[in-house]
């Protein structure tokens, strides 16, 4: 049947949410970029390829390559988690070890998957702002040659961190001239890679292709996608069976169209800076405000589109009742308060005041 002569369906389908709500525990809870969701009405319709073999993406190889540079290629995947096991999978040995941050996602977040999935070791380091240096590194880069111990072949960083820090390039090119030294390759978990680009003012190879990374995941759902990421791997000599372990890793999108014209239409113009700029300056807003009210305390700089705050845990408590976010440490009393593309001046602003009036009334 062809397209002009499809009857629009009669549907039940009805809004069960109140479009003005407003939080600040996720860049997950925003909904997707009007940008984006016009971007998957153009590329449906019609049939195409299924199983990358489309259009859209092979279109979105030029697309990458014109960020990373002409040896970059991109895979799409699902999420986060799978991008991650799968890169971590590509760039090891059966018997390979990852070196990474204690709070790194990879170990806190992730359910175990490298680790029940990807049959890796991961050997954590802790640190004082989630950054890894070459003396950390060093911690557990050593026993190549024991038997009995897995064998460390991967250098794993988070931009930004976990903890809402950012590396600078010399940073990064630092840990790479390291880790190759000893024969170790570097992966950079980019779910917010758009954010540091936004805080350093720099192309994005200038810190992951020019820096040294060997491959890196490239966050899409937390910058305004519906759903989607992709492994985007730099060195082609640093992986192996890219595509067997996709599929493996049951990370295979068979209308992966959908996928791959989502990052096409975040990344073919500036959708991707703005949107990640806007999340940022309103984290900045948020810590600028906050900052004022007595008894609230920043932990970590404010670098990219997260929040890192210590308060009384009765406060915390009775301010979750009004807006949600998640305690990061709560013993300790400290919460992670996340902005999105679609954070507005009026939400920030409203979320401060409430701050102030709970910490009043402690």
């Amino acid at each position: 049947m062809a397209d002009s002569a499809i009857v629009t369906p009669v549907t039940d389908a009805v809004r069960r949410h109140d479009t003005e709500l407003r939080g600040f525990a996720s860049d997950n809870y925003a909904g997707a970029h009007p940008e984006i969701l016009a971007a998957l009405a153009l590329a449906n319709g019609g049939h195409q390829v299924s199983y990358g073999e489309d259009d859209y993406t092979a279109h979105l190889q030029d697309v990458m390559r014109a960020h990373f540079g002409p040896t970059a290629e991109t895979f799409p995947v699902f999420n986060g988690t799978g991008a991650n096991v799968l890169a971590l999978q590509a760039a090891t040995e059966r018997w390979g070890a990852v070196i990474c941050a204690e709070s790194a996602h990879l170990h806190v977040d992730e359910c175990g998957a490298p680790e029940r999935v990807g049959g890796l070791k991961l050997l954590t380091v802790p640190t004082e702002n989630g950054k890894l240096t070459p003396a950390l590194i060093d911690r557990e880069a050593f026993g190549w040659d024991d038997e009995h111990r897995a064998q460390p072949q991967l250098v794993a960083i988070t931009q930004t961190t976990e903890l809402g820090t950012c590396y600078t390039p010399e940073e990064i090119r630092e840990i790479c001239d390291h880790a190759h030294e000893r024969g170790m390759k570097v992966f950079l978990d980019g779910s917010r890679i758009a954010n540091a680009a936004a805080t350093l003012g720099l192309p994005l190879r200038a810190f992951t292709t020019d820096a040294g990374v060997d491959l890196l995941s490239f966050g899409g759902t937390k910058n305004g996608l519906v759903f989607g990421e992709c492994v985007v791997v730099l060195n082609p000599d640093a992986v192996r069976a890219m595509k067997h372990l996709r599929k493996m890793s049951m990370q295979l999108a068979s209308k992966m169209r959908f996928v791959s014209a989502q990052f096409e239409a975040l990344l073919t113009g500036d959708l991707w800076l703005r949107s990640a700029s806007h999340a940022n300056a309103m984290a900045t807003r948020l810590a600028e405000g906050v900052r004022a009210v007595d008894g609230v305390e920043l932990l970590y700089p404010v670098q990219a589109n997260g929040v890192f705050a210590r308060l009384p845990h009765d406060v915390a408590v009775r301010l979750q009742k009004r807006y949600r976010f998640y305690f990061w440490d709560e013993p300790a009393g400290v919460v992670r308060w996340m902005c999105s593309f679609d954070t507005t001046e009026a939400d920030v602003d409203a979320f401060v005041a409430a701050v102030a009036e709970e910490m009043a009334a402690k």
